[in-house]
């Protein structure tokens, strides 16, 4: 099971780090995903990272904002948010996967979400 955590009510431009914490091990085959759902709208792939090598994904309204990074040593999933807007503004997941995937349903392993508001 992931925990996500970190949330937060920030202002435009400010940043924010969430956590993604891992209740047991994390294989190397495995990719963590962080996903985000504003209200009204589907779950939005945010970013990922495959255990073993490190490679990194971002979603294309991310990339150049957002870095996700990962502790093996605290089995954690990092998601660095910088020059937040208010349309990041979501409930934030992360789940774990086998492939380098940015659907949703290859992720499973859910946990509660981390809310993040972005006032303008």
């Amino acid at each position: 099971q992931l925990q996500a955590s970190g949330g937060g009510l920030v202002q435009s431009g400010d940043s924010l780090t969430l956590s993604c914490a891992a209740s047991g091990r994390i294989y190397s085959s495995w990719v963590v995903g962080w996903f985000r759902q504003a209200p009204g709208k589907e779950r939005e792939f945010v970013a990922a990272i495959r255990w073993g090598s490190g490679i990194k994904y971002y979603g294309d309204t991310v990339r150049g904002r957002f870095t996700i990074s990962k502790n093996s040593a605290e089995n954690t999933v990092y998601l660095q948010m910088n020059s937040l807007k208010p349309d990041d503004a979501a409930v934030y997941y992360c789940g774990r996967g086998t492939q380098a995937s940015t659907t949703e349903r290859d992720y499973n392993s859910w946990g509660q979400g981390t809310q993040v508001t972005v006032s303008s």
